[in-house]
């Protein structure tokens, strides 16, 4: 806990003050108290239990004032609050190792089940989009907040050649920013590609003057990229990734696969499918996301449950001068309830 007035804490130097005067005070009263024949008859007729309580009232009262001075103070503390994000792309691999098995059943219908599962725990304000990736990528679902349709493109699928990590980072970014004029066919092909139509087909796609953001500041938006192996095609992963650092967005990257992958076939090829952490976790790092590694169906969904708390609820550092304030009320009024209904009189 940090205080934004710390000086303000010099009030608790007089505490010990308060405390000497209550005992010079308890001492003035024995002395003006009248004599009684016998002390222990007193005593006795008090208890011990009686003894105690009547010091109870003005010690919740030290405790108010106490409280009250830290809460002067301004005190601040990192608590965890609802975020403002608004929007989560999820960037799948549809590519041909993702038929292994080394995930069961295989990593591709684990990856489908986690990730629905995931979308049915986000807040229902949350826009959900949803882009796969094999040799391309392509927006199989816009953001909305309809769960059912978002679910409905999860299981649509098709699994192809290739992978293109960059590609599906860059096609995440422009669904993230439809009028900022990110040209995807010159940022996957280059300068040289044909031009290919708008994501939105009512808005052709113009360039527009980019100022760079630091990186992990956008908070309206975050890509969550999942992949079981190594870039094959496409745009450089992290030439990709810096694009995405550049306008604040952080992707968090999910590696799906045992450390050793598997050897497959598909359409003809064959190939060992291994996990390329190294680039995955340099994406999570550049772009202020966190990486992760899947290596079995339950890892997908502990990642995605803890996923779902990272990007819902956010730590901050936040004054609670409330909530100090709200306490010390409390304690002086419990205070004075108790100083009435055993002494009748308040302290």
């Amino acid at each position: 806990m940090t205080f934004l007035w710390p000086d303000m804490l010099w009030l608790l130097v007089a505490l010990p003050a308060l405390v000497a005067l209550y005992f010079f005070l308890l001492g003035r009263k024995k002395k003006a108290a009248l004599r009684y024949a016998s002390l222990s008859l007193v005593k006795e007729a008090l208890g011990a239990g009686q003894r105690f309580r009547r010091h109870v009232p003005p010690l919740l009262f030290l405790l108010a004032l106490v409280t009250m001075s830290i809460a002067v103070a301004r005190p601040a503390a990192i608590v965890r609050l609802p975020t403002q994000q608004q929007t989560i792309i999820l960037a799948m691999d549809v590519s041909g190792s993702m038929r292994a098995r080394d995930v069961e059943p295989n990593r591709l219908v684990a990856a489908q089940e986690a990730a629905k599962a995931f979308v049915a725990d986000l807040p229902g304000g949350v826009r959900v989009g949803v882009v796969s990736f094999a040799g391309t990528a392509a927006v199989v679902q816009a953001p909305t907040q309809n769960r059912e349709d978002v679910r409905a493109a999860i299981d649509r699928f098709q699994l192809q050649r290739g992978t293109a990590i960059g590609s599906g980072i860059i096609v995440s970014l422009a669904t993230i920013f439809p009028d900022a004029g990110i040209d995807v066919s010159e940022s996957i092909y280059g300068r040289d590609a044909p031009r290919s139509p708008a994501l939105d087909p009512g808005r052709a796609t113009e360039k527009k003057e980019f100022t760079p953001v630091p990186p992990g500041s956008y908070a309206t938006a975050a890509i969550v990229l999942l992949t079981d192996g190594q870039r094959t095609t496409g745009p450089d992963s992290l030439e990709a990734a810096r694009m995405a650092a550049e306008r604040g967005v952080r992707v968090f990257a999910i590696g799906v696969g045992t450390p050793n992958g598997e050897v497959i076939g598909f359409e003809g090829w064959s190939f060992r499918a291994r996990l390329d952490e190294d680039t995955l976790k340099a994406i999570a790092d550049l772009t202020r996301g966190e990486y992760f590694r899947a290596g079995t169906a339950m890892d997908l969904k502990k990642i995605y449950r803890s996923l779902n708390a990272r990007l819902v609820f956010e730590k901050k550092a936040t004054e609670i001068t409330a909530l100090f304030t709200a306490a010390a009320a409390g304690l002086a009024l419990l205070s004075a309830l108790l100083s009435l209904l055993w002494f009748n009189r308040i302290l």
